[in-house]
């Protein structure tokens, strides 16, 4: 028997292979359970593996859902508006001022203040008329004042005032440039001019003029001499014609 052979040698080599099986025995487990857990991972993970809670996504719960009756909508026929045409007013002429109106057949001063709406006495005042005469003829122009127009009021003399100071008065019914002039010591040429005035006599009630006071120094109208009598009352006197 050689060397190599020997009783030691063989009891050493036993010795050795006993010392290793452990080693090989728990490598070889681990590795089996390596590969089982890998193999459990893949088929629990997988399309055909069982659902376990661990693995799988929790089931939603099914809420009831309402049944819906369709309604069939119902046609609201539209209504086709009605038009309802206004008539447009009649506009009548609403005269802000005077104005000219041309004397017809029949015509009265009375009959005209009732068919515009007018004072009378504004209607003769603003012609010049008498307060009691309506002097008109077919043919004639005369003014119809406006609704509402009234007389106006007279102008308050003034009192101490320069010579040549400007006033405004506002002609009176029955007023002429004469008598404007001599109410306020002017003159008629001076009236004209201040106002533009053409003719002395196209004056009417309610224009507003301008006049300039005292331009000349009124003259004091002397009064009739009376002769007493016995009687106790005054006569003029009276002087004979030879």
């Amino acid at each position: 028997m050689s060397g190599k052979d020997s009783p030691q040698n063989i009891i050493d080599s036993y010795k050795k292979r006993q010392r290793m099986m452990p080693y090989l025995v728990w490598g070889l487990a681990a590795l089996l359970v390596i590969v089982g857990i890998v193999l459990l991972v893949v088929w629990f993970s997988g399309p055909s593996g069982p659902k376990i809670g661990l693995f799988s996504s929790a089931t939603p719960t099914a809420s009831p859902t309402p049944t819906v009756t369709p309604v069939t909508p119902t046609a609201t026929p539209s209504l086709t508006p009605t038009i309802t045409e206004t008539p447009a007013p009649s506009i009548t002429p609403t005269p802000s001022g005077p104005f000219e109106y041309t004397i017809q057949e029949g015509d009265t001063c009375f009959d005209l203040a009732i068919e515009y709406d007018v004072d009378l006495l504004v209607l003769l005042a603003i012609n010049n008329f008498a307060p009691n005469e309506c002097p008109i003829r077919p043919g004639d122009i005369i003014l119809i004042p406006a609704p509402n127009q009234t007389l106006p009021t007279a102008t308050p003399l003034p009192t101490n005032m320069p010579r040549g100071t400007k006033i405004e008065y506002t002609v009176q019914s029955g007023d002429s440039l004469d008598t404007i002039a001599a109410k306020f010591n002017s003159t008629i040429e001076d009236i004209m001019e201040q106002n533009k005035i053409t003719d002395k006599n196209k004056i009417n009630v309610g224009d507003i003029l301008i006049i300039r006071v005292n331009l000349v120094t009124p003259t004091p109208t002397r009064a009739p001499s009376l002769t007493p009598t016995l009687g106790g009352s005054s006569v003029p006197t009276v002087t004979p014609t030879p």
